[in-house]
């Protein structure tokens, strides 16, 4: 990319990390995979219960193989064999995890993360349970507003993930959200985290490259 681009992109991370850090959330800008990976080795505390959100960003940063490598209890949501029923009983059981890594849907430049969700156990853990949360997002997440956060996850990651999971639902069809009634919607808690109680509970990894959709 352009080194101007470059630039800019690189003021825009730092201004959302200050503003990160104003809403009691701590904020790190990441160069690159190897730099994340090298950070999560020497913050998350080996045999540690960690948990994760539905991501495509984990998986392209190798954070998935770095949990799956035995130095911690990973209670892995992608395993082969889960039931609906031992998904659920995971899902339920992250709320007591040291660690929940997830991506975020957008970031505003503010310090607001905002998310969608289907079923809500990913917004939910953010929220509340887990000790700490570490939030993965690429520099191409990052919007001026929650107006524009609203935008994105209608016109690229929702159609993108409907996609993804092979959900029959009109975006998949039209290419961006339809606001539809669909039982196969995947797009049903909208949340917005604007600050956070535990003051460093959630920490934010900005990558300095696209990540996710």
């Amino acid at each position: 990319m352009d080194q101007n681009m470059d630039w800019l992109y690189e003021k825009r991370i730092m201004r959302t990390i200050e503003n990160l850090e104003k809403n009691n959330m701590e904020g790190y800008f990441v160069e690159d995979e190897k730099e994340l990976l090298e950070k999560f080795g020497e913050m998350m505390t080996p045999g540690s219960v960690v948990s994760v959100g539905g991501s495509m960003t984990l998986f392209e940063t190798g954070v998935i193989d770095f949990l799956r490598s035995g130095k911690f209890e990973f209670l892995d949501r992608y395993e082969d064999g889960l039931t609906p029923d031992g998904i659920t009983q995971l899902f339920r059981d992250s709320f007591s995890a040291n660690y929940y890594l997830t991506s975020t849907n957008a970031v505003t430049e503010s310090g607001t993360l905002f998310n969608v969700d289907g079923r809500g156990n990913r917004t939910a853990a953010m929220i509340f349970g887990p000790d700490q949360v570490l939030v993965v997002v690429g520099r191409n997440k990052l919007v001026a507003t929650e107006e524009e956060a609203v935008e994105r996850y209608r016109e690229t990651a929702g159609p993108a993930n409907a996609k993804r999971l092979g959900r029959k639902t009109p975006c998949t069809e039209m290419g961006y959200c339809m606001d539809c009634e669909s039982p196969e919607r995947i797009c049903n808690a909208f949340v917005s985290i604007k600050r956070q109680g535990a003051k460093g509970r959630i920490k934010v990894f900005i990558v300095n490259k696209d990540l996710g959709y």
